[in-house]
């Protein structure tokens, strides 16, 4: 499983992003080789189909259903959850795309 975490810098939530990628991997036992992905402009965007910063992709799918209609964007990106919204995916969506991966 590959796991890359898109982002712009200056974006305050990549950091954040790209350790919750880590803890949960590390909380499920489950490897995977993990990218931080520099976007630098919005042609880049476009070409890694980058929806905001920061942006999870798992074996090379957003993490967001629904995403692949969304056109690219080169600034900054907001999840929705239960809690609201927030700079970072939900913890719970993230742990269910990386168990679907996994086969699990």
């Amino acid at each position: 499983m590959k796991i890359d975490v898109l982002y712009f810098e200056g974006c305050p939530h990549a950091t954040d992003a790209l350790k919750l990628v880590k803890d949960v991997l590390k909380r499920l036992n489950i490897e995977a080789e993990v990218e931080f992905v520099k976007v630098n402009n919005p042609e880049e965007a476009e070409k890694l189909r980058f929806y905001g910063s920061p942006s999870i992709h798992i074996n090379g799918i957003d993490l967001e259903e629904g995403e692949e209609n969304r056109k690219p964007l080169f600034g900054c990106r907001v999840y929705q959850s239960e809690n609201g919204f927030s700079g970072l995916p939900p913890e719970e969506l993230l742990i269910k795309k990386i168990l679907e991966a996994k086969g699990d």
